[in-house]
């Protein structure tokens, strides 16, 4: 029994500069931090007695080869890596999927590592993004980004700068265990109860940013244009341990995104913002992922607890969250 694990992700700043329909134009920058929330696969290698593979995540397959699994992810990670004996391969996640934390990059990264290990092939965090990437986007033709399979392999506080060509650089930010821990106490995270793809937010997005013809292109491309250099101020602030800047740069953050998409952005949490804004001192804000819904993060200095209180109040419950510094591993491997 192998058993793998990937973090999930929060997008600091730059969000959205990873779509290729972007970055082959202007190139990309994410600035980006793991969590200690995690994506868990079980692969075990099934005894000859057995005629059939299992597939075990919201539902059960049991197939008898490569080609019949419905999940596309579990398909073309043991398609690519040639596992055609019989498996089973369980995925358990500390949080749900469809919240914008990344899931099916964590999901992936945290399959390849333990594929990895069972064919006793080594792979380095670089070469993890890069199958996890090359299966969501050449060949599930997903309109995603680079951030989440990136930021499942590394772990920790990261800067993506991707070139026009899709080649990935990745560089630590430093962020010690007192910023962490401000971090936390200051950045609040609430779950919304809201499940949705954002699927639908992305290719919109997609084709905006691709489409020269669209009559959104234009803000589409200089909205994402603000936000890359939101993304770089941010990483700036971090890098000067000044969170209250990075604070008021959320909040500027936000607005450039609901410029992007009518489809970004919950009523509930709109209506809220400005309410949380005045009562509260909440410098800025955001929907994580690709404004889908799920979480809610809010950068609250002084009045955090009275937040989490109100938060509650509207059926939005605080969840606790610490910055991971760590990317994929193996948590065990027993008998392989």
């Amino acid at each position: 029994m192998i058993i793998a694990r990937a973090p999930f992700r929060i997008t600091l700043g730059g969000g959205g500069t990873d779509l290729p329909s972007f970055y082959e134009e202007h190139g990309g920058f994410v600035f980006s931090m793991s969590i200690d929330k995690y994506m868990y696969i079980f692969l075990h290698a099934l005894p000859v007695t057995h005629h059939h593979s299992i597939i075990r995540y919201s539902e059960v397959e049991y197939v008898s080869s490569i080609d019949e699994i419905r999940h596309p992810l579990a398909r073309e990670v043991l398609r690519l890596h040639d596992v055609h004996e019989f498996v089973e391969v369980t995925s358990m996640a500390d949080l749900p999927a469809r919240t914008g934390l990344g899931s099916s990059g964590s999901y992936l990264v945290s399959l390849l590592t333990a594929v990895h290990t069972y064919k006793k092939r080594a792979a380095s965090q670089q070469e993890l993004a890069d199958q996890a990437c090359h299966i969501e986007m050449d060949i599930l033709k997903e309109p995603v980004g680079k951030q989440d399979q990136y930021m499942a392999a590394f772990g920790g506080f990261q800067v993506l700068e991707i070139s026009r060509d899709g080649n990935v650089e990745v560089t630590s930010v430093p962020v010690d265990l007192t910023m962490a821990s401000e971090l936390v106490t200051k950045t609040r995270m609430y779950y919304t109860g809201v499940q949705r793809s954002a699927k639908n937010v992305l290719v919109s997005q997609d084709e905006a940013a691709r489409e020269r013809s669209r009559p959104d292109h234009k803000q589409v491309v200089e909205s994402l244009e603000r936000i890359k250099e939101i993304g770089r101020q941010i990483r700036d602030a971090f890098e000067a341990r000044d969170l209250d800047t990075f604070g008021q740069l959320m909040d500027e953050h936000w607005k450039y995104k609901q410029q992007m998409s009518p489809r970004i952005g919950l009523t509930v949490f709109d209506q809220l913002y400005d309410e949380v804004k005045r009562r509260f001192g909440v410098l800025g804000g955001k929907i994580i992922g690709a404004g889908g819904g799920g979480f809610v993060l809010l950068y609250c200095p002084n009045q955090a607890r009275e937040l989490d209180a109100f938060m509650a109040e509207h059926n939005m419950p605080q969840v606790d969250m610490f910055p991971t510094f760590e990317g994929a591993k193996i948590v065990s491997d027993i008998g392989n």
